[in-house]
């Protein structure tokens, strides 16, 4: 069964990056561009952190006031748990992955005995104007810069057209997957390992999975229908934990969810590359609170959640300034978690929203 297999990849992301004969590419944050990684002949691996594991390599270097999912990431970096990585391609999404970032470059200035992979900053602006296009596109045309010189070759245009289609493609088929969550024959824990897989996939392989899944007979998943906001989930750990407690999640706004595939490039040039990376979103660090509101009421009466849920990691504190906002736009009773551990949901702490505020 499809589901069987990328559940399986979702479970062992690194599988495939430890068999391919292909350079791998790492990359922090939704704002990157794959297809560049794509058509430069990487294999792009989206990085992810281990809830529950020890990173304090990681807060050795960023501290602890920083959210744990970024510390988790460099400490899996430092201990070398990626494997061999071509390169690291890092975007300034949000303040968390900058000084990811920052740390990187400076633990290579200085600490050569690391020998970590050569790293690249990637800033997307999300502004609404045509200079930001520009300035996007100029970031584009670095990193593939970038990547010529890692690799020693040209990243031609026939194959970044191909990259996008590609990439597209499976963008396309991820928001059909969509419909299974709302027909409920998948739980947002299996949709969220699902798009999981598909980071740690050749994009070819990831659309051939997910096609076939689109295919299959699957049985009715129980449980009230919600929709989730807040910070991103890079595991299915917090989703796993909300759904036993007999909570369905139907949507969410995070760029590991809905957010990462809901916008397609649509034409083979730098230009429209830039602009669907642009105007992606909206994500909670980079985008304004009705904007906000706007897309998460739409989101959850597109999916009918009957609960919105706000999840808030600790150290993670600009989903909760959001909140209000989107309470009031999407009129569906809310429930509350703040300052929770990484990779954990502290029932114990569900309140209704308001209570206490």
């Amino acid at each position: 069964m499809s589901l069987a297999r990328l559940l399986a990849h979702a479970a062992d992301r690194m599988a495939v990056a430890r068999a391919t004969d292909r350079p791998v590419i790492g990359y922090v944050g939704a704002d990157v561009p794959v297809e560049l990684l794509t058509a430069a002949g990487a294999l792009p691996l989206r990085l992810f952190g281990a809830p529950g594991a020890d990173h304090s390599l990681g807060d050795r270097y960023l501290g602890q006031g920083l959210d744990p999912a970024a510390r988790s990431v460099l400490s899996r970096l430092l201990l070398g748990e990626f494997g061999e990585l071509a390169g690291v391609v890092v975007s300034r999404d949000c303040e968390a992955s900058a000084r990811l970032f920052y740390a990187l470059r400076e633990l290579r200035r200085v600490e050569p005995s690391i020998a970590l992979p050569p790293v690249h900053l990637v800033d997307v602006l999300h502004l609404p104007h045509r200079t930001t296009t520009r300035y996007v596109l100029a970031k584009i045309r670095q990193l593939r810069a970038t990547l010529e010189a890692w690799f020693g070759h040209a990243v031609s245009g026939h194959e970044l057209a191909r990259a996008i289609a590609a990439h597209d493609r499976l963008r396309e088929l991820l928001t059909a997957m969509t419909r299974l969550r709302r027909e409920r024959r998948l739980t947002g824990t299996q949709a969220l390992a699902v798009v999981a897989a598909t980071t740690a996939l050749p994009v070819g392989r990831a659309c051939e999975l997910v096609a076939a899944l689109l295919d299959e007979t699957l049985p009715e998943a129980d449980g009230k229908p919600v929709f989730l906001t807040g910070s991103g989930h890079d595991t299915g750990d917090v989703y796993a934990a909300l759904e036993e407690t007999g909570l369905l999640i139907v949507g969410e706004d995070h760029d590991w969810g809905d957010l990462l595939f809901r916008r397609t490039v649509g034409a083979p040039t730098e230009p429209a590359l830039a602009e669907r990376y642009q105007h992606n979103g909206p994500a909670a660090p980079t985008s304004s609170i009705r904007h906000r509101a706007r897309h998460t009421a739409k989101a959850a009466a597109e999916c009918g959640a009957e609960l919105l849920v706000l999840y808030a990691r600790v150290r993670d504190d600009g989903p909760p300034w959001d909140f209000s906002a989107q309470r009031e736009e999407t009129g569906l009773p809310a429930i509350v978690l703040e300052r929770q551990p990484y990779g954990a949901a502290d029932l114990g702490a569900l309140v209704p929203a308001g209570a206490g505020r």
